[in-house]
């Protein structure tokens, strides 16, 4: 951007034309993205309170507009945060989809779940046709007494 005035041009008012592009309404308009897409991300994931078990499974990839069920520790059951009646589970979920029951379902379980609770909610999903269902667990090492209980003996027992 440098410019050099000479006493001995003859063409002082005509100067060159500038060749640089101007970065700052692009940087302005990308700064502008970032923060929608801050604000945008914490707003689409399910905020249903639920104390998830560990699992050290690789996590496949989700698609585009997951369909959440969770299952409270109160035994309620939401379909993304909105609660509904266990009867109805199957039907809420065919009035939110398009008619394809072949979306995989992503089952969210309370760890403080009974097992035949979380089996009454499969099995309703699977007598309604949704017959992909994945569970949800989060990532990382599993407790260590959910992987391997190691009995204890008593400290009294006698030793064989």
């Amino acid at each position: 951007m440098g410019m050099s005035l000479s006493e001995g041009s003859d063409d002082d008012d005509d100067f060159g034309e500038n060749h640089e592009i101007n970065v700052t309404p692009f940087i302005d308009v990308i700064l502008v993205l970032l923060i929608i897409f801050m604000v945008a991300a914490p707003l689409s994931t399910v905020d249903l309170p639920i104390n998830l078990p560990s699992s050290t499974v690789t996590p496949q990839k989700k698609p585009d507009k997951p369909t959440y069920v969770s299952i409270k520790p109160d035994l309620a059951v939401a379909i993304g945060e909105n609660m509904v009646k266990r009867v109805d589970l199957v039907r809420q979920l065919d009035a939110m989809g398009d008619g394809n029951k072949d979306r995989p379902i992503f089952l969210r379980v309370d760890r403080g779940v009974p097992y035949g609770e979380f089996f009454d909610v499969m099995e309703r999903l699977r007598a309604g046709g949704y017959q992909k269902t994945k569970l949800v667990a989060l990532e990382g090492v599993p407790d260590a007494a959910a992987v391997s209980p190691t009995p204890t003996a008593a400290p009294d027992a006698p030793k064989p």
